[in-house]
C-alpha cells in the first residue's frame, strides 16, 4: 500500500509490519501501471528523485550510491579477474554504471524485465541511467531465468540487483534461481544477491543465504547502510565456486586517487572487509 496525502509520500509493507517511511514530495513527476509493476517517481525536499515500485522505495538521489557501489564492487573485487559480468534486474542503471567503472571488466549483459523501469529511468533518473551508455554494456529486455537457461559457464560475476521477494521478483529469491545461476558460471564464478535486512526480516536472510549454501562452496552474507531502506540497512548474499575463497580479503584495492577517479564515494577495502563484520545475534544465526 503507497499513500500521498498533503504532498508526502507514505511507504508501507507487509514485509515490515508496524512501521512506515515518509517524505515530502515537490512534485510527482511521473505514474504508471506497466505490465509488470505500478511505478513512480517524485521529486522530493530532501531525498532528490525517488523510484517507487510497487509502493516500495527502490532508489533515491541522496544514498543510491551505496547500495550501488556495495552490491558491485564486493563480487566484482572478491574475483581475481572479473571480466565478463552479468546483471539480472538494475534496470535503474545504477549497478551497470558502478560495473562499468570496475576496470578488470570487459563485458557486461545486463537483462531486466520491464523496459518501462528502463525508459523511465532515462528520463527522470539520469545520475544512475547513465550506466546504460558504458561500451561495456549489452542491453537485454527479457526474463533472467529464461536467459541464463541459454547461457551456460559463461560469466565471471552475477549480480542480481532485485526489488524486494514479491510482485515480480518473487522468483529470484527461490532455491532453483542459485542452481540456474551456479550453471551459468565460469568455474571460479561469484555471486551477489540483494537479500534483506537483518532488523525485518532474519528469516527471509537465512533461508536466501541456505539456498546460496546449497549451491555454492563457498557462501556469506554481507551488508551496507542505506538510510531510506527499511532499518536503514540492506544485506546482500555470496557465493563463489572457489571453496577456500575468503570474501573480507578484496583481490583488488584501490589508491585513494583510483577512489576519487571511478567516483566511489562508499566503497573501498576497509568498508569490503567490515561488511562480511556481522553482529553476534545475526552471526550465530547464520552460522
Amino acid at each position: 500500500m503507497d499513500k500521498l496525502k498533503t504532498n508526502w509520500f507514505t511507504e508501507s509493507c507487509d514485509m515490515w509490519p508496524g512501521g512506515t517511511f515518509s517524505f515530502e514530495v515537490k512534485e510527482v513527476l511521473h505514474t504508471e501501471k506497466s505490465k509488470y509493476q505500478n511505478i513512480q517517481v517524485f521529486d522530493t525536499t530532501s531525498l532528490g528523485k525517488v523510484l517507487v515500485l510497487d509502493g516500495i522505495i527502490q532508489c533515491t538521489q541522496k544514498d543510491e550510491f551505496s547500495y550501488q557501489e556495495m552490491i558491485s564492487f564486493l563480487p566484482l573485487c572478491c574475483h581475481k579477474n572479473p571480466e565478463n559480468v552479468l546483471i539480472v534486474g538494475g534496470g535503474d542503471g545504477g549497478v551497470a554504471r558502478e560495473v562499468a567503472k570496475h576496470p578488470q571488466v570487459k563485458h557486461i549483459v545486463l537483462v531486466e524485465i520491464d523496459d518501462r523501469v528502463i525508459e523511465l529511468s532515462k528520463r527522470y533518473l539520469p545520475f544512475m541511467a547513465v550506466g546504460f551508455d558504458s561500451p561495456k554494456l549489452t542491453l537485454h529486455v527479457g526474463d533472467g531465468f529464461e536467459f541464463m537457461k541459454n547461457h551456460r559457464q559463461e560469466f565471471d560475476v552475477i549480480i542480481t540487483d532485485s526489488s524486494d521477494p514479491v510482485g515480480p521478483a518473487v522468483n529470484l529469491f527461490q532455491k532453483n534461481y542459485f542452481s540456474l545461476m551456479k550453471s551459468a558460471l565460469k568455474p571460479d564464478g561469484i555471486v551477489c544477491s540483494q537479500a534483506g535486512t537483518i532488523w525485518n526480516d532474519i528469516e527471509l536472510v537465512t533461508n536466501t543465504l541456505n539456498f546460496c549454501k546449497n549451491q555454492f562452496p563457498a557462501a556469506a552474507y554481507c551488508y551496507t547502510s542505506v538510510p531510506t531502506y527499511p532499518s536503514g540497512q540492506i544485506g546482500f548474499v555470496i557465493g563463489s565456486l572457489t571453496k577456500d575463497i575468503k570474501f573480507n580479503e578484496p583481490q583488488l584495492t584501490f589508491t585513494r586517487d583510483e577512489e576519487e577517479a571511478m567516483n566511489l564515494r562508499y566503497y573501498n577495502s576497509e568498508v569490503h572487509r567490515a561488511a562480511f563484520a556481522l553482529p553476534t545475534f545475526v552471526k550465530y544465526k547464520l552460522a
